[in-house]
C-alpha cells in the first residue's frame, strides 16, 4: 500500500493506494499536511511506502517512527524516472511534469501522447512512442489570466470563469470571461492542432483544476483524467522500489 503527497503551488493532495486503486483522496492546506499524513498512516497501517512530490516551499515530515515502517521516495533531479528524459535542462524539469509524463507512459505506453494539466499555470507535455519525453509548454491558467488583467489595469474588474463565454461580450465583465475563457480554449486547440499534425495517432489528456471546465468546452477526442498526476507519482514510486 502506497501513500502518495502532491505538494503543488495552491493546495496538497494526499492518496492511498492498494496498487493501481485509490483507496482515498484528500486535498488539505499545506499548513495542515503533516497532521493529515499522521491521521493517514494512522488510519491504514498497511502503507509501506510514501513518495512526495514538492513544487513549493511547504515543508513536511513523517510522524516520530514512521521512519522505521514506512519507505520514502521524495522525487528530486536525482530520482529513476520510467522514460528517457530529453528535455534541455533536466533539472529544472517541476515533479509535477515528470509525474504526467510517467503516467501517460504507464497508461498509453507505446503511443505519441500529449498532457495538459490545466491548473495555476497550463502546461503541455510529450512523450513519444518510444517512450521520450521531449519537453512541452508552460503558460498562465486561467485564474492567473484573470488576475493579471485585474493587477496590471486601473479599472479592469477581477472576474472568475462562468457558464457564459460568448465569443462578443457584451459588458466589461463579459468581454473579461470572453477573452480569457475563449482565448484559453483557441489556445490549447491550437497547440493541439500543432502537435497533430506533426505526430501520427496523438493521444490527448487534460487534467487539472480546471480540466473538467475546459474539457467540455474542446473538440472530441480529448480524456480528461483528474486523478493522471497522482497515478503517474506512484507509478514513479514503484517504479524505483522494483529497482
Amino acid at each position: 500500500m502506497n501513500l502518495v503527497v502532491d505538494i503543488g503551488n495552491t493546495i496538497a493532495k494526499l492518496a492511498v493506494f492498494q496498487q493501481d486503486e485509490i483507496l482515498l483522496k484528500i486535498s488539505a492546506d499545506k499548513s495542515d499536511l503533516n497532521k493529515k499524513i499522521s491521521e493517514i498512516l494512522k488510519l491504514h497501517p498497511g502503507i509501506k511506502n510514501l513518495v512526495v512530490s514538492n513544487v513549493s516551499s511547504a515543508k513536511w515530515k513523517l510522524p516520530e517512527g514512521a521512519e522505521k515502517s514506512v519507505r520514502v521516495v521524495e522525487l528530486s533531479a536525482e530520482t529513476l524516472l520510467p522514460f528517457k528524459n530529453n528535455y534541455g535542462t533536466p533539472a529544472t524539469l517541476g515533479n509535477d511534469r515528470k509525474a504526467l509524463i510517467a503516467a501517460a507512459v504507464k497508461y498509453h505506453a507505446g503511443k505519441n501522447v500529449l498532457v495538459i494539466d490545466a491548473g495555476t499555470c497550463i502546461t503541455y507535455d510529450f512523450k513519444t512512442a518510444r517512450e521520450e519525453y521531449l519537453g512541452g509548454g508552460i503558460s498562465p491558467g486561467l485564474k492567473m489570466r484573470f488576475l493579471a488583467l485585474n493587477n496590471f489595469t486601473a479599472n479592469l474588474p477581477l472576474v472568475e470563469a462562468g457558464e457564459g463565454h460568448e465569443l462578443i461580450g457584451d459588458s466589461t465583465t463579459s468581454s473579461i470571461t470572453s477573452g480569457v475563457v475563449n482565448g484559453t480554449l483557441m489556445e490549447i486547440e491550437g497547440i493541439i492542432g500543432k502537435y497533430k499534425e506533426k505526430y501520427n495517432n496523438l493521444i490527448v489528456i487534460i487534467t487539472g483544476g480546471d480540466a473538467t471546465f475546459l474539457s467540455g468546452n474542446l473538440k472530441n477526442g480529448i480524456f480528461a483524467n483528474s486523478n493522471f498526476l497522482l497515478e503517474g507519482l506512484n507509478f514513479i514510486l514503484e517504479f524505483n522500489i522494483d529497482q
